[in-house]
């Protein structure tokens, strides 16, 4: 057990005989004495866990606080007091303030099942709960028509925040919530969550026509490009090589984790071309001039109803704005577009050896796409004369 002080620069803890901060050098023998060092205690719990205890900036208040723990420590009577108190709600306050949770591409996603699952479990202590208590959750989101999908993203969601709750010591026994967790049963098996519904050329040009104008240029990227919603919503223009008419995610940017290169086609790149660059914004899709930081299934369900297309999952031939996905890889298919070439545009894992081997550059990604875009032009060129026809 030990007394550390931490520099009020760098924050690094550090031994009380260093003059200065073995990092940043600040001057910690002034800083003390202007009571700008905040004084930690270090000790380990009975479970062979370290624990830092945050005494203020008083260093006789951390002194009286060593003592209390040793006194505590030669009776065996040491714990962490904070276990058996630190409820749900406290656990997701410090997680969502974390830099690394705030990054998330996900993060509203995240915010929106820990609030529902905190309207369960919020006060409840964290190492309070059981399994039978989990399957209750599960049980009742079902009953409030919850999808197995989403109820299991909740408890993924809520597991893997504990985790890093314990891996953080901001609790220091969690043997008794993970092991609920973990054997929680997932109520979504393998593959039963696949969708197979594809939008026709005539419910797009249909689609596009009822969409405002803020979606009809989404619709119409994600249509052309197989882009994912989360991906145009979060596109800036610096992502745009309009030299080369391609578009450049970072592996910080897209859901597989890896950088991404998008070939424009003639029309994508009009679209892209004609709308107007703010100074100030850097994202390329507003609405009423500021980023689109939600979803945009109102506005999809809106245009869907003028459309006469069923939208949304639960119903039948429900369409939603994930199935462009779909619809533009099925099309690449059709067209002609080699799979490898698909799997790559679209941003799919290569398999087998094809992963390490093949690298297409610019050119080869953009003759795929040309493949693609000849086709798709002259199929909805079809398709328009046939809606004409029915008038």
């Amino acid at each position: 057990m030990a007394i550390f002080m931490e520099c009020p620069n760098c924050r690094k803890k550090q031994s009380l005989l260093n003059q200065k901060c073995t990092t940043c050098l600040t001057n910690l023998a002034s800083a003390r004495k202007s009571n700008r060092v905040r004084y930690w205690i270090h000790y380990r719990l009975p479970n062979k866990k370290n624990r830092w205890e945050l005494s203020g900036y008083s260093y006789d208040r951390a002194r009286a606080a060593e003592g209390k723990r040793l006194a505590q420590k030669s009776e065996g009577t040491i714990l962490d007091p904070r276990d058996a108190k630190t409820t749900f709600d406290q656990v997701t306050e410090w997680y969502l303030d974390l830099e690394s949770v705030q990054a998330l591409r996900s993060l509203q996603r995240v915010e929106d099942c820990l609030k529902r699952f905190n309207q369960v479990f919020g006060l409840t202590p964290v190492n309070s709960i059981l399994n039978v208590n989990l399957e209750q959750y599960q049980g009742d989101r079902l009953k409030a028509g919850a999808s197995p999908a989403t109820v299991d993203m909740e408890l993924r969601i809520a597991h893997t925040m504990i985790n890093k709750a314990f891996d953080n010591d901001i609790i220091t026994e969690a043997s008794k919530v993970l092991k609920a967790f973990r054997r929680t049963k997932k109520l979504l098996k393998s593959g039963q969550n696949a969708r197979d519904r594809l939008l026709s050329m005539e419910e797009y040009i249909k689609l596009h026509e009822a969409a405002g104008s803020h979606l009809k240029e989404i619709i119409a990227i994600a249509f052309f490009t197989g882009m994912r919603r989360g991906e145009i919503l979060g596109l800036k223009w610096p992502h745009i090589d309009f030299n080369m008419k391609m578009i450049r995610l970072s592996a910080e940017e897209t859901k597989e984790a890896k950088p991404k290169s998008i070939p424009l086609s003639e029309k994508a790149m009009e679209i892209l071309e004609q709308k107007k660059r703010p100074k100030k914004e850097k994202h390329v899709f507003l609405y009423r001039g500021k980023p689109i930081t939600t979803r945009v299934r109102t506005a999809l369900w809106n245009a869907c109803d003028k459309a006469g297309i069923s939208y949304g999952r639960k119903q039948e031939n429900g369409f939603v704005f994930h199935d462009l996905r779909s619809t533009v890889k099925t099309n690449m298919l059709r067209a002609g577009v080699d799979k490898v070439m698909r799997d790559i545009i679209l941003g799919h894992a290569l398999k087998g050896m094809d992963r390490y081997y093949l690298k297409p550059n610019d050119k080869d990604l953009h003759d795929a796409m040309k493949i693609y875009t000849d086709w798709l032009d002259l199929e909805l060129e079809k398709a328009r004369m046939k809606l004409e026809k029915k008038g």
